[in-house]
C-alpha cells in the first residue's frame, strides 16, 4: 500500500475552468448591473456553478426560471445556454430590455440548424435531452428536428426524408463524445451533412483532452473535478478518469473534498469544468496542502487564447 501521509504529487490538467464563452456571459452580467444598477433579472442560471451565481447574486443579479418572474421594464439577461425564439419573443412582447449571453458557438450552431432547415433538410440535433442548450437550439429552428443522443437513438430515428438530413452538435459533447453517434448516422444515412470538426467546442474538447493526458496510463491514483453537479462538460470529466479505472469526483469546491480519498493515494490530479472559476481550484490546492504536504505541477497543454466581445449594448 502506499504511503497515505507523505508528500502528495498534485498535477493540474491545462487547460481548466473558464473558457471564452463563461467569461463573456460573467462579464455580461457584471457589466450590466454597473451600466443599469441592480437589479438585472437573469434567465436561469448564467453558467452552471454555484459559486458564480451566489457571487452574481450578491453583486444584485436575481435569478429566475422563466420571464413571468421579471417585472415590467426590469433589464433581463439569458443566459450562456442559449434560448429559444418563443423565449425572446416573449421578451419583445413585453418590451423587457433584454441581452442574450448566449456563447457565441452555441449561437453558430443556433443558425447552422436554421440554415439546414431553410434548404429542405431534416435537421439531427446530438445532444442530451432537456439540457438547456439543446432546448434552446431546439427552438431555434424552424423546420423538422430530431433528438439523439446515443447510437440507439439513432436506430430509432424515422424520417420521411432520408436522404435530405443534417446534423448539429450540442458544444457541451466533445468530437470524441459525438464520434460512435457521427458513425451511426452517416453508416445509416450516407447523405447526411454535418459541421466540419473544427466547428466543434474547442473549450470542451481541450479539456477532455487535458484529463486523458492526466489519466494516461494511470499518471494519477485520483481525480478531482470542480464543478456544478449540473454541468454537462464537468461530467464528462469525471466520466473519463472513471472509465479508466482512475476513482474520480466531481466537487464543488474544497469543502466537498473527502480526506478519505486521498488513503493510499500518491498523486492527485486537479481539474476543472468550463464554468468553474480558478478560485475554486486555489481553494482545492489549499484544502490538499492542509492534508499532506503538496508539491503542484502543471501538465503541459493547450494554451486558449479565445475571447469574445461583449454585445453592442454594453460597449
Amino acid at each position: 500500500m502506499p504511503p497515505t501521509t507523505g508528500p502528495l504529487r498534485v498535477i493540474l490538467a491545462q487547460p481548466r475552468g473558464f473558457c471564452a464563452g463563461v467569461e463573456r456571459a460573467i462579464a455580461i452580467v457584471k457589466t450590466a448591473l454597473k451600466k443599469y444598477g441592480a437589479p438585472v433579472y437573469v434567465r436561469h442560471e448564467i453558467v452552471h456553478n454555484r459559486f458564480v451565481v451566489d457571487e452574481l447574486k450578491g453583486l444584485g443579479a436575481v435569478f429566475v426560471k422563466e420571464l413571468d418572474e421579471v417585472p415590467d421594464g426590469g433589464h433581463t439577461i439569458f443566459s450562456a445556454h442559449g434560448v429559444s425564439d418563443q423565449v425572446e419573443d416573449e421578451a419583445m412582447r413585453r418590451a423587457l430590455p433584454y441581452i442574450d449571453a448566449a456563447c457565441p458557438l452555441v449561437t453558430k450552431i443556433h443558425l447552422q440548424g436554421q440554415k439546414h432547415a431553410d434548404m429542405g433538410r431534416e435537421v439531427v440535433l446530438i445532444g442530451h435531452a432537456g439540457h438547456p442548450e439543446v432546448e434552446g437550439t431546439l427552438g431555434r429552428i424552424h423546420g423538422k428536428t430530431h433528438l439523439v443522443g446515443s447510437v440507439d437513438d439513432v436506430a430509432k430515428l424515422k424520417t420521411d426524408t432520408p436522404g435530405r438530413l443534417s446534423f448539429v452538435t450540442q458544444t457541451t459533447l466533445s468530437i470524441d463524445d459525438t464520434r460512435d453517434i457521427i458513425e451511426a448516422l452517416k453508416a445509416r444515412f450516407p447523405t447526411i451533412q454535418g459541421p466540419d470538426l473544427n466547428d466543434i467546442c474547442y473549450a470542451t474538447q481541450n479539456r477532455q483532452v487535458a484529463v486523458r493526458a492526466l489519466s494516461c496510463e494511470k499518471k494519477v491514483d485520483l481525480l478531482l473535478v470542480i464543478g456544478g453537479k449540473n454541468s454537462s462538460n464537468s461530467n464528462r470529466l469525471r466520466e473519463i478518469g472513471a472509465d479508466r479505472s482512475i476513482p474520480s469526483y466531481l466537487i464543488d469546491d474544497a469543502d466537498a473534498l473527502d480526506p478519505a480519498w486521498l488513503e493510499g493515494v500518491n498523486t492527485v490530479g486537479v481539474t476543472a469544468g468550463a464554468s468553474a472559476p480558478e478560485v475554486l481550484v486555489q481553494g482545492v490546492l489549499g484544502r490538499l496542502s492542509q492534508l499532506r504536504t503538496t508539491h503542484v505541477e502543471v501538465l503541459s497543454g493547450i494554451e486558449e487564447n479565445m475571447h469574445f466581445k461583449l454585445p453592442k449594448e454594453l460597449l
